[in-house]
């Protein structure tokens, strides 16, 4: 084995499996005239002060005027409908044809045409329960099925402020990459509607933190258990990193039950399970190896495996099937009592489990079997140049109604579309994070990568399936650090020139203030704003949007 070269002490492996976090820098405070103590506080309460500043910015562009458009804006009909009934039932009941009960929910006086026959659905409960306790506050009303993905939207950039923190270890950085996704136009729409996707993104949002910290922790009680040389440097030892365990990791429980959470709302939320699985024993893997362990795929089959496999699909699992609960305790809920009284090979499997499981593959059956056109559908090879936005509301307000005020008519609409040039960069993000990943064997890039190809790569089995472009929206925070870690690269590294960080500081403040100008530009079409037609057109940059 080479040592260190002569003169250049080895470095420290605590330093490599944990790095800190750097000490924030009190010279902004003290610019503004704050003393030096004063100022080191001020540059600490950052950490948690700058998050929230920008999770408030985001909560006044979700939370302004949710209730307007007042209309059941697409896909709502289903789920703010199934979400009241499952408050009031426990489970999806019947409704008459959308054409009937939408305008008597919308109404005034309001008629509430729920029937407790049990109706087949698509989705599982978890993302409509999340819809329902809105409702259960502010009624069946756009802004009572809207309040909790508004809510959702919100947190999960807090979120995000947070994993970015941890995954650059950086709070400037951290909070970019909340910010980006505070001015997300698919994010912003999907918080503003009633639609189970953002309810996926914020799950696996969610499961991806604690993921983070799970490794944080587990490589840490690593770097505790090994010796320290006659220096006091913490250096690689072999037996040590092929049988220390890493003890109890209820992170990794946790993110277990979000990845059930995310799955109980949309199947897709499965892929993540699979996809995460992987990615964590590939960090147990590195994390061994950096621990000095002679044979560290090896030591992670034996220390790692079943502890990482019985923390993260049993959870997700036995979470899945609780969500289920309204449904197993009805009589009435659709295909409750098949199993009751039939024979067969699986009897021995409790009834209302065997009546679950045909429930669930009839719902199989009907997914990827959905093949009816659509006007919006699109294929997933468009989704991250964002070819196919979704369409949904549209009205044209005529002069003097509705904050028309022209002499021709005006456009109302919702489009779920992506702020353009955040996009378009994440496209060149991308491409940087797998250079990072394959040739400087970059992990936050890995990481970054995995979540994406999660949320995104599945959707290929399915391209003769009617699918949306807005399913985006569950990888569209890790779209968001992946720009964040080019910008990063472009600011340079601590050690470069002045001249390099002021050219790469110029570079990335003018790509932040151009996307920012463009979610402004767009904010109209994404929160449903009267505008005159022709500004509506001028925004319609390809003609696919329209």
């Amino acid at each position: 084995m080479t040592g260190p070269a002569p003169g250049r002490p080895a470095a420290d492996v605590r330093q490599r499996l944990v790095p800190p976090f750097p000490e924030p820098s009190p010279r902004p405070w003290e610019f503004l005239g704050l003393a030096t103590a004063p100022a080191y506080r001020a540059a600490r309460v950052m950490a948690w002060l700058g998050p929230l500043l920008v999770a408030v910015l985001a909560g006044a562009i979700r939370f302004w005027r949710l209730g307007s458009p007042r209309e059941i804006v697409f896909d709502e009909t289903y789920y703010a409908k199934d979400a009241w009934s499952m408050l009031r039932l426990g489970y999806e009941g019947s409704w008459p044809d959308r054409k009937i009960a939408d305008p008597q929910i919308l109404a005034h006086p309001q008629v509430i045409p729920l029937s407790d026959g049990g109706s087949f659905v698509a989705h599982p409960p978890t993302g409509k329960w999340v819809i329902a306790l809105g409702e259960g506050v502010f009624g069946l009303t756009p802004f009572g099925w809207r309040f909790m993905t508004a809510l959702l939207g919100t947190v999960s950039v807090l979120m995000l402020c947070r994993i970015g923190r941890r995954l650059f270890r950086s709070t400037f950085l951290g909070c970019l990459a909340g910010a980006l996704l505070a001015v997300d136009g698919l994010h912003v729409v999907m918080s503003r509607t009633a639609l189970l996707d953002l309810v996926v993104m914020f799950f696996v949002l969610a499961a991806f933190g604690c993921l983070l910290v799970d490794r944080d922790r587990a490589r840490a009680r690593l770097a505790a258990a090994l010796p320290a040389g006659p220096d006091g440097r913490i250096r690689p030892d072999g037996d040590t990193g092929d049988r220390t365990g890493t003890g109890a990791r209820p992170w990794r429980l946790a993110a277990g039950l979000f990845l059930g959470l995310a799955a109980s709302t949309k199947w897709n939320g499965l892929y993540f399970l699979v996809f995460f699985m992987v990615l964590t024993l590939l960090w147990d893997v590195g994390a061994r190896r950096v621990a000095g362990a002679r044979h560290p795929y090896r030591a992670v089959l034996r220390k790692d495996l079943v502890p990482s496999a019985l923390s993260l699909a049993p959870v997700a699992v036995a979470t899945y099937l609780a969500t289920w609960t309204g449904w197993f305790l009805s009589d009435d809920g659709w295909g409750r009592h098949w199993a009751d009284g039939r024979g067969g090979t699986w009897s021995w499997i409790p009834a209302p489990l065997r009546s679950l499981w045909h429930y669930e593959y009839l719902v199989y059956q009907f997914n990827v079997g959905l093949h009816t056109p659509h006007k919006y559908q699109s294929n997933p090879w468009s989704w991250l140049v964002q070819g196919r936005p979704v369409l949904f509301s549209y009205t044209s307000p005529q002069p003097g109604e509705d904050g028309c005020h022209t002499a021709t008519p005006c456009t109302r609409t919702v489009l779920a579309l992506g702020t353009p040039l955040l996009w378009w960069a994440a496209c060149l993000a991308l491409v940087y994070l797998l250079h990072r990943w394959a040739l400087r064997r970059d992990w936050r890039a890995g990481a970054v990568l995995c979540a994406v190809g999660a949320g995104y790569l599945p959707w290929f089995l399915y391209q003769d399936r009617t699918i949306f472009s807005f399913y985006a929206v569950a990888f569209v925070p890790y779209l968001c650090l992946a720009v964040t870690m080019m910008i990063g690269a472009m600011l340079g590294p601590p050690g470069a020139t002045e001249r390099r960080r002021r050219n790469g500081a110029v570079a990335a403040g003018v790509l932040v203030l151009l996307i920012a100008w463009n979610f402004v530009y767009f904010f109209p079409i994404y929160t449903g704003r009267t505008i005159p037609y022709a500004g509506w057109q001028a925004r319609m940059w390809l003609d696919t949007w329209i």
